[in-house]
């Protein structure tokens, strides 16, 4: 009798890990879609800026969330499979998967952090030589075109004020055409409404474009974090009901 009562009970265990595991799986679907829309929102979004940034830190986390994102689709349908065949090989493999996702994904949130401890001090000395020496030159299109969209976008003028344009080498060029500050430091853009610089005219903000863009990249380098450390952990879970339910399928007779 008391061996019946513990096959049943071994049984019912069994059953029990399935169900969590099934239920973790669909977690870690919602948790993939999750990362994978983090690093496609994080490109997308903020494409138009990059090239303004002086290293790729930035980029590389979006990419390594895409990369974790689109393992977790694939490896949550071999969970499924794992579960229902119970067989051991498949639970290894599932959980090496599992592994190997986890491990990305906190790459990704460590490379997040670790950028968003450093973001102030690259901006401070790299955006407003970008910004000068870059701008309107021939080969620098993309930067051109990213510093008038940064500038419309967050109604900025300059890397931290509007003086910062005097000393640059499209508005003492004869290209400039007499204009102290870029067209896009406008209210309304307007021709050549960069020759005025009256507060009435262009975006006069405390701290510039520099303070703007810092808490945007920084805004989103801790979503990048969350997103990724958050789902890195929910997978130690599954990680934990897949050791389990591999054990009671080694215990069982064959």
């Amino acid at each position: 009798m008391s061996a019946v009562y513990k096959d049943d009970q071994e049984d019912w265990l069994t059953v029990c890990l399935k169900y969590l595991l099934f239920v973790f799986n669909f977690l870690f679907w919602v948790g993939g879609a999750a990362v994978l829309g983090v690093g496609v929102w994080t490109l997308v979004e903020k494409s138009d800026y990059l090239s303004l940034l002086a290293s790729n830190t930035f980029a590389i986390s979006a990419y390594i969330l895409i990369l974790a994102g689109g393992l977790v689709v694939v490896t949550g349908f071999l969970g499924c499979c794992a579960v229902i065949r119970e067989q051991r090989s498949c639970l290894s493999t599932y959980f090496s998967c599992l592994l190997l996702i986890f491990l990305i994904e906190l790459v990704a949130g460590v490379l997040a952090y670790v950028y968003y401890q450093r973001l102030s001090e690259e901006l401070k000395q790299h955006l407003n030589q970008t910004m000068t020496e870059n701008y309107a030159q021939p080969g620098k299109e993309a930067i051109t075109l990213a510093v008038d969209k940064l500038q419309q976008d967050f109604k900025c003028c300059g890397s931290n004020n509007s003086q910062d344009w005097l000393q640059s080498v499209y508005i003492s060029s004869a290209q400039a055409e007499r204009r102290v500050v870029p067209d896009s430091c406008c209210k309304t853009i307007t021709p050549q409404c960069g020759r005025r610089d009256h507060p009435s005219n262009i975006y006069k903000v405390e701290g510039g474009c520099i303070t703007r863009l810092e808490q945007f990249l920084a805004d989103h380098l801790l979503v990048i974090g969350a997103v990724g450390i958050g789902v890195a952990c929910l997978q130690i879970c599954g990680m934990v009901f897949t050791c389990c339910l591999y054990r009671r399928i080694k215990m069982e007779p064959y």
